[in-house]
């Protein structure tokens, strides 16, 4: 930079003296110093906007590259997949080859099955009829654990109750 000394600096003042005037040399210095301000203000923001800039580019060549190498590891992953899928698939085809022969429904074993369906659909949604269970020593209502306890329990002469 510019090196100014104390005598450089006392020459300068003179000559604006002389040149200027003492009326208006006040106003140019003060002029002259919001100009100084302003120039280091701007400079400063060009120094922040680059700075921002440099590390925006960063970021995005940093996200880049993250990107490229979760793609790579995504292939990957796919390829060893679909590699161990097929050599599943390809041990299946040999074990059900050489294990059981191919098998084949019939019209008789698919009615068959749709017989024994229906008839177990038919017991687990029917209900048993009242008049059955009166008959045979069935439950005809739900009672409560508590409630057969108190039924079978013997009875003292004092009441059960707490009031």
């Amino acid at each position: 930079m510019i090196d100014l000394g104390l005598s450089k600096l006392a020459i300068i003042g003179v000559v604006a003296l002389v040149v200027i005037g003492p009326e208006k040399l006040p106003k140019v210095a003060r002029m002259a110093g919001t100009l100084y301000g302003r120039a280091q203000r701007y400079l400063h923001d060009v120094k922040a906007e680059v700075s921002r800039e440099i590390e925006l580019e960063e970021l995005k060549n940093l996200h880049k590259e993250v990107q490229e190498t979760a793609q790579s590891i995504k292939s990957g992953v796919e390829d060893s997949i679909a590699q161990n899928m097929s050599e599943v698939e390809s041990a299946l085809r040999v074990d059900d080859a050489a294990h059981s022969p191919p098998i084949t429904a019939t019209n008789e074993d698919l009615s068959r099955k749709a017989k024994e369906f229906r008839r177990k659909r038919l017991v687990r949604t029917s209900a048993v009829p009242l008049w059955y269970k009166q008959r045979n020593g069935g439950r005809s209502h739900v009672v409560s654990g508590a409630a057969r306890v108190a039924r079978f329990r013997p009875r003292s002469g004092k009441s059960a109750s707490f009031y």
